[in-house]
């Protein structure tokens, strides 16, 4: 894997909205302006969605429990979400892309690749191109957004993160391999927190120490993924802007209420996640082979359980008869679980076809 000396650099743009969901809400309320926000539930088992950068500066992060962010941040004003005015949004965002490139690559309602190396506007600056959509982003919806601009996909969303929020930072190739060395691994998109920690282990903080590893070494240690440290150590990343790119999985969870202990509990509460996730499928036209049950107990303790089958799992009944046969081993449960949640992955494209929805767990 190598960049090749006789071909131009591409033009990569990485758009990443800042805080978007608590930006909306503060965009749609003027009272929430300048306070910290948090988009989720408030109750005791609630989850934060999103949180503001006022209530960032407190160390409020998503996917925090309400209880904890509320003790860290006394004054944070919970918002329940409302996805589809963010979805709006995001095709309103996704529209503005439309006008440069075809070559739009989702991450999320708030992250997107552009490959702009040839643009519909026939622009030859990205930069330029960075700017343009921002400002149209800023115009059309009221939201800011932060970019990253550098020729590859690694280095732009390193960039978009720079300067957040409402920034613009562009890593040219020149600068790119020594820009690399300079940073804490943990600022490397693809390595967690369990993959910091583990090349923290042996010896490997920067950038730099991780480019002095041999590609052995880091496939030893770290197995197919080693070969992709080696090589964004050095700045290279030859993966391309996939449009109309496939998702990796689709799932639902719900936290409820009140811990459920018993069978019957477990599969009135499964129905509307199944339903949830099949309907997801079925509007992205996507089947998944692999069901996985996520199981979490009243003291956080977190199990799953996966089964993958032949065939791409083709109705929302044949989901629910696979969800349920993981979860019956878990019933009774004395412990009492506090939230469930299934995952389809192995997902393949295919074409679209109306399913009936409406599902019957209780009579098993």
């Amino acid at each position: 894997m190598d960049e090749r000396d006789d071909a131009p650099p591409r033009k990569i743009i990485h758009i990443d909205m800042d805080a978007f969901y608590a930006s909306v809400e503060q965009r749609d309320n003027p009272e929430l302006r300048g306070k910290p926000v948090a988009v989720g539930g408030a109750r005791e088992r609630g989850v934060v969605a999103a949180a503001s950068y006022e209530a960032r500066k407190f160390g409020v992060r998503s996917a925090m429990p309400s209880v904890t962010a509320r003790r860290k941040c006394p004054d944070l004003v919970f918002v329940r979400p409302r996805f589809d005015v963010y979805r709006e949004a995001s095709l309103q965002i996704r529209e503005i892309f439309a006008d440069y490139t075809p070559l739009i690559e989702p991450l999320a309602l708030d992250e997107a690749y552009l490959d702009v190396t040839e643009n519909l506007k026939g622009v030859i600056s990205a930069t330029q191109i960075a700017q343009e959509i921002r400002e149209q982003i800023r115009r059309v919806t009221g939201l800011t957004a932060s970019a990253g601009v550098s020729y590859n996909k690694f280095l732009a969303k390193i960039a978009s993160d720079y300067r957040k929020p409402d920034g613009l930072f562009v890593i040219t190739p020149k600068m790119g391999p020594a820009f690399v060395e300079t940073l804490d691994v943990g600022r490397f998109h693809g390595v967690g927190p369990a993959t910091r920690e583990k090349m923290r282990g042996l010896g490997i903080e920067t950038g730099a120490d991780l480019k002095s590893r041999s590609l052995g070494f880091l496939q030893q240690h770290f197995g197919k993924a080693g070969a992709y440290y080696y090589w964004i150590a050095r700045g290279v990343d030859e993966r391309p802007v996939r449009a109309n790119r496939i998702r990796k999985s689709v799932g639902a969870e719900n936290t409820f209420f009140q811990d459920v202990f018993t069978l019957p509990q477990a599969r009135a509460a499964l129905a509307p996640i199944i339903e949830k996730v099949f309907a997801a499928c079925e509007k992205n036209g996507l089947r998944g082979r692999t069901a996985t049950l996520k199981v979490k107990y009243a003291d956080f303790r977190l199990i799953t359980r996966s089964r993958t089958v032949g065939a791409p799992i083709a109705s929302p009944q044949e989901l629910a008869e696979i969800a349920l046969e993981l979860m019956a081993p878990v019933f009774p449960s004395p412990m009492g679980v506090r939230l469930l949640g299934v995952t389809l992955s192995s997902l393949e494209r295919v074409g679209p076809g109306p399913q009936q929805l409406k599902l019957d767990l209780t009579s098993r």
